[in-house]
Order: structure tokens, then C-alpha cells, then sequence
């Protein structure tokens, strides 16, 4: 019991020393040992990479989840080192509504094919976006804060032991001039002396000893700048197969849309064809009726398509061909296209050259 409280009351007189110190080389009333400046830089770039590191991986943790509580939620279950409860993402929680609301309208109705139609891919953009979230922590998140709460806290540690061992160091020079003015004036004996310059070697020695340690755990900085390097370009890796899978499904969600609106079109024949086929029930029925029922713009340059003529058209937007019977399309480009008798009318065929197959009207601008 006695020796902890002596240790005690050691470790106080310690920290008085030191925070003494210290406090004097902030107001200029003592001086203050300077590090190597290659040590200096090296503990400015460690500042650096630990305060950059700490803002991309909140700011991925974000983008990764928007909703704060369920961060907070996660933050809880990885600190008690519990799996955290699979959840729906959003967009499979959206598809699990539509199909459900299928299901009541009628899954045989116009309405409700189409909402099992989009709730199939809703579920699948969902899964996609529960894949990427799955590869960002793995691959980005998770070595983030494993250099935060392992190599940093090292780095972190050993910083402080060298900055202590600095002011043991500076209170020990202080101690000798001290001791040299004394003995100038008769005031100390020799012993004093020898005393301080004893306890400066000795602080001196564990100095350079931290300083040298700390230095070599500061070098390992570079590794991590190529290890977060490599997760990097995974993470971007990640992200580009995400978005090229949301791409995929849009593009063929988009087609199934197309063949659902042309089979309801099939179905429930063009109002303007109605009219005309009926015929008018009084002299002016006709023209009331074609001008209260405008056909679409699209619809209208499929009208003034020569059946059997081509036309040139610029190509709006990249678009990649998903089977042999398509054509790939770069934007910008001039290409020849022209209808066939009985083809889907959101379709062309367009020629490049040698080159002929498919392609979206969505994706031309039909020219003059």
C-alpha cells in the first residue's frame, strides 16, 4: 500500500513537472527542445493522413447509408461485435409494395401486370444495392477504421511518450543551468552539478530511444497510403459494377414496359383509328374528334416516316447493343434508319456502314 502511494504521489510530481514546463514554453519563459525536422514532417503527414482518413470514411459512411439512425444502429451492433438484423433496402421494400398492391388490384389488369413488372426490378436494383454495400464495407470501410483504431492508436501512444520524454528532457537542461549559476556563486557543491548532468544524459538517451521508435511507425504511414490506395480502387470498382448493374436493369425494364404499352395498344386500339373507323355521328363529330385527341410527338414522326424510305438521324445518347439483332450507337454519330412493315414502332432499324440491326427511337433525333 505504501509503495502505490508513493508511486502515486511520484507520478503526480511527474505530471506537475511536466505541465509546468509546458506551460512555460507557451508564454516564452523556457525553451523548448526542437525535433528533427524530418521527424517534424513526417508527424505532420501522419496528422494529415489520421484527419482525411476520419472525413472520407464518415463521408462514405453517408453515402453508404443516408439515414442517421440506422448508422447509429450499426455503429451500436459493431461495438458489442453483433451481427447486425438483415433489413430490406428501399428499393426492395418498394418492390415488395408494389407486388403487393398487384395482388389486390388484379395481377391480370393492365395496372397490376405492370406493378409486378416494376416491383421485380425494384427487388433487383435492390439486391444489387445490397451487394455494392456489402463489397464498400468489406473492402473500404472495414481497413479505414482499422488503421483509425489500431495503427493510429499505436502512432498515437508513442507520440505522446516522445512529447513527455521531450519536457523530461528540457526540465533536465533547465535543472543543470540551474545547477551551473548555483555553483558559479558558491551557492551549490560540485555534486549538484554532476547530479543534473547525470539526469540529463540518462533523459537525453530515452529521448533519442522514443524519438527513433516513433520515427520508424511514422515511415509505415506510406504503407497505409497504398493499402487505402488499393481500397481505393476497389471501392471505385465496387461502385462502377453497381451502377452498370442499375444501368442493365433499366434498360430491360424499360423494354418489358415497352411490350406491355404495345399489347394494352393492341388491346385498346389508337383513339384517333377509332374515330375514323366508327365514323361521325353528326357533321362536325369528326374534326371535334381529332382535335380533342392529339397523337404523341413520337407517334407523330412515326406518321411522317416513309414506309419504305430512309432518313438520316443523330444519335442522342451511347447506347449498347444486348443481342445480335441491335445495334450499338455513339452519341453524336450520323447514322441511316427506316422502318419495316409490322415492327414495334419504339424501334428502327439503323445502318452504320456495313453494320445494320435495331435501335431505340428514344435514343435518335430524326433528321429532315
Amino acid at each position: 500500500m505504501d509503495f502505490n502511494v508513493k508511486k502515486l504521489a511520484s507520478d503526480a510530481g511527474v505530471f506537475f513537472t511536466r505541465a509546468m514546463q509546458f506551460t512555460e514554453e507557451k508564454l516564452g519563459q523556457a525553451e523548448k527542445t526542437e525535433l528533427d525536422p524530418h521527424l517534424e514532417n513526417l508527424i505532420s503527414r501522419a496528422d494529415g493522413t489520421k484527419n482525411w482518413t476520419e472525413k472520407i470514411l464518415r463521408q462514405t459512411e453517408v453515402l453508404l447509408q443516408p439515414n442517421p439512425s440506422a448508422r447509429i444502429e450499426g455503429f451500436i451492433y459493431d461495438k458489442f461485435d453483433k451481427k447486425l438484423p438483415s433489413r430490406m433496402t428501399n428499393p426492395e421494400l418498394l418492390g415488395q409494395y408494389m407486388l403487393e398492391a398487384a395482388n389486390e388490384f388484379g395481377p391480370e389488369t393492365p395496372y397490376g401486370s405492370t406493378l409486378i413488372t416494376v416491383g421485380e426490378y425494384q427487388k433487383r436494383l435492390g439486391g444489387a444495392e445490397r451487394e455494392f454495400l456489402q463489397t464498400s464495407a468489406a473492402t473500404f470501410l472495414t481497413p479505414l477504421r482499422n488503421f483509425l483504431e489500431g495503427d493510429w492508436r499505436t502512432i498515437s501512444k508513442e507520440k505522446r511518450l516522445l512529447e513527455n520524454r521531450r519536457l523530461d528532457l528540457d526540465i533536465c537542461k533547465a535543472r543543470l543551468k540551474k545547477a551551473k549559476q548555483a555553483e558559479a556563486k558558491a551557492a551549490l557543491l560540485s555534486e549538484e552539478v554532476d547530479k543534473a548532468e547525470h539526469e540529463l544524459r540518462v533523459a537525453q538517451t530515452e529521448f533519442d530511444r522514443q524519438a527513433e521508435v516513433t520515427r520508424l511507425l511514422l515511415e509505415g504511414i506510406s504503407s497505409t497510403h497504398l493499402n487505402h490506395l488499393r481500397c481505393l480502387q476497389d471501392f471505385a470498382e465496387a461502385q462502377a459494377t453497381y451502377y452498370a448493374q442499375c444501368h442493365h436493369y433499366m434498360q430491360d425494364l424499360q423494354r418489358e414496359l415497352n411490350r406491355c404499352a404495345n399489347a394494352v395498344g393492341a388491346v385498346c386500339p389508337n383513339p384517333v383509328s377509332s374515330a375514323l373507323l366508327s365514323g361521325p355521328s353528326s357533321p362536325g363529330a369528326t374534326v371535334s374528334s381529332l382535335s380533342s385527341q392529339k397523337p404523341s410527338s413520337l407517334a407523330m414522326e412515326q406518321m411522317q416516316f416513309p414506309a419504305t424510305g430512309t432518313r438520316k438521324a443523330k444519335v442522342l445518347y451511347d447506347y449498347d447493343a444486348h443481342d445480335a439483332s441491335e445495334l450499338s450507337l455513339l452519341a453524336d454519330e450520323l447514322i441511316t434508319v427506316y422502318t419495316v412493315p409490322g415492327m414495334d414502332p419504339d424501334w428502327l432499324i439503323g445502318e452504320r456502314g456495313n453494320e445494320k440491326g435495331k435501335v431505340p427511337v428514344t435514343y435518335l433525333e430524326l433528321l429532315s
